[in-house]
């Protein structure tokens, strides 16, 4: 991506192995993310350009001396950012905060929208998958790079569980994970907050049992009164927009939990008084995928979740320019990539 609106597939010199604990990948699926979208809208013009990309499956071509749980061949999930799976940090499950880990498209290190990629940390990193890279479940298993670990991410911070009333802002692709999320652990009642027909028939299928389709106060009004004026338990905000906090900040019942998984474009966070007066736990973050995959897997494997139908375009790599303007402009909610 070179500007706001400019992005250019371009022939780079081939990823490889530089550290003993790098993996080489080469990439058999990828995605669009919707944090790919900020840079789309407000990226300052660059002569170098910035590598794309964050999720990805593949194939792993070669591994440096020192990787020892995955192997050439090996079909791969890998996990949005990568860690080394030994700090303090990765030990208690913050892959995202890694003291060695870091982001793909930084630093030398490759991004995920492109043939190959060059892992760092491996082992802290890549999780082996049990199938064939054409297996008709690899929408799904791309899911667990990001969008259906922040999804899980935003329920768990939410504090999402048996009996509770959750409510969802957002439906793009995080937000209907977080619907799926918000039904795993058994929510009582689902409330998505989303004006899109399409994305809310997926929400209904994976568990929402009411919409909200306003904005604003008149959204809050309408929660309230689903709630019998008290608010949800749970809130997940994934958009990250001031608008989409204020709401959440305001649903959220005295006592409850907001879970926050959209990037933030703003620097403070809103309703700071209310909610301090109401008790009410603010938390989330990126989410630490590496850390929800064995748990999400056996269920992707099994069919009990299936988040990939948050797919709903699906492109070869001369058409991730075409894919981010449909995205943009809300003609698909997630793009997936084949190579």
């Amino acid at each position: 991506m070179y500007a706001a609106g400019d992005v250019r597939v371009e022939t780079v010199p081939d990823a490889r192995l530089v550290e003993p604990t790098d993996a080489l990948v080469a990439v058999t699926r990828a995605a669009i993310c919707g944090s790919d979208l900020w840079p789309y809208k407000t990226m300052e013009q660059t002569e170098d350009g910035r590598r794309m990309g964050h999720e990805f499956i593949g194939v792993v071509e070669a591994v440096g001396a020192d990787v020892r749980t995955v192997k050439s061949g090996d079909l791969v999930v890998a996990p949005f950012v990568w860690s080394d799976g030994t700090c303090v940090f990765c030990r208690e499950g913050l892959q995202t905060s890694c003291l060695h880990g870091g982001r793909y498209g930084f630093d030398g290190v490759d991004g995920g929208q492109g043939e190959a990629v060059r892992v760092p940390q491996a082992d802290g990193t890549l999780v082996a998958l049990p199938v064939g890279r054409d297996d008709p479940l690899m929408p799904s298993l791309l899911t667990l790079t990001d969008v259906m670990a922040t999804g899980q991410h935003a329920a768990l911070s939410a504090e999402v569980g048996p009996g509770k009333t959750v409510a969802v802002v957002g439906d793009g692709a995080v937000g209907l994970c977080g619907v799926i999320a918000a039904r795993r652990l058994r929510a009582e009642r689902i409330i998505l907050l989303g004006r899109h027909p399409d994305r809310i028939a997926v929400a209904k299928e994976f568990g929402a049992t009411d919409v909200v389709s306003e904005r604003g106060d008149e959204a809050v009004e309408r929660v309230r009164d689903l709630t019998d004026g008290l608010g949800a338990h749970s809130v997940l905000e994934c958009v990250g927009l001031e608008q989409s906090i204020v709401t959440a900040l305001s649903i959220v019942r005295p006592g409850g939990a907001v879970g926050r998984v959209g990037v933030p474009q703003e620097q403070t966070i809103p309703e700071a008084l209310p909610t301090f007066m109401d008790n009410v736990r603010i938390a989330g973050g990126p989410a630490p995928a590496r850390a929800y995959v064995e748990e999400l897997l056996p269920d992707v494997l099994e069919g009990r979740i299936e988040p990939g139908r948050v797919f709903d375009r699906v492109g070869l790599l001369d058409d991730v320019p075409d894919g981010y303007r449909a995205m943009n402009e809300r003609e698909a909610i997630k793009v997936m990539i084949e190579f």
